[in-house]
This record gives C-alpha cells, structure tokens and sequence, in this order.
C-alpha cells in the first residue's frame, strides 16, 4: 500500500472514523496526534465550508524587536550575538526599530531569541 493510498483512504473516511483511526495509532503506537491534526484539519474544512486555513497552526516565525528598552548596548549585543552581523549592523538595526532580528525559524527557535532579547531588556513579538 503506499502512501497515496493511505490518504485516498482517509479522504473517504467520516470525521468520526478519522477520530476512531487517530486514537488507534495514538494508542498502538503510544504517540499524540496534537501536532498532526491542525495539518488534517485544512484540508477537512476545505470539503466543508472552506474555514480550514482560519486554524491552521503556525509554522514558520519571525522576531520582530519592537523596543530596545533602557538596555540598548545589551541589546544590540544580544542581536550581534543572534545573528551573526558586524557591531554596526546591529546597532543600526537596533536604532531603527521596529526591526526583523531573524525569520523564517520553528517556534522553538523563536521562543528561544524572544526569551533572549527580552531577557536583555527588549520588547519582542513573534510574527
């Protein structure tokens, strides 16, 4: 069986049976499907009324440094420290804020410069 014809099969399937199958695997294989499901989902609300991509859960993530807060030579550390750049780049990407820091990142990544940023004194969204 490949795997066309494993998800050919589950197009088929009810959300119930697709409920039933997903605890079964969770069970058998003693694994969570939490992280597969929002990409399920998508593609189940396409068939329905198209509202699928309103949950589709985030993959890729950008810092954004908002505020460099009274700590700007920690901060402008902390970005040279995260990204690579010469000390004038990221003074000048401190001094224009709002900036990208990074992009294109997981959300472990992610969570992990906001954390360093914000340790440093800054203000950080993930976008």
């Amino acid at each position: 069986m490949t795997q066309e014809d494993i998800l050919a099969a589950v197009d088929e399937m009810t959300v119930k049976d697709l409920h039933a199958l997903v605890k079964s695997l969770e069970e058998k294989y003693d694994v969570s499907a939490q992280a597969a499901m929002p990409m399920m989902m998508p593609g189940a609300g396409a068939a329905g009324n198209g509202g699928g991509t309103a949950t589709e859960e985030k993959t890729s993530f950008k810092v954004l440094l908002k505020n460099a807060g009274q700590q700007k030579i920690q901060i402008i550390k902390a970005v040279k420290e995260i990204t690579g750049k010469g000390l004038k780049d990221c003074k000048e990407l401190v001094d224009k804020l709002p900036a990208t820091i990074k992009e294109g990142l997981d959300e472990e990544e992610a969570g992990k410069i906001k954390a360093r940023l914000e340790e440093a004194g800054g203000e950080v969204e993930l976008a």
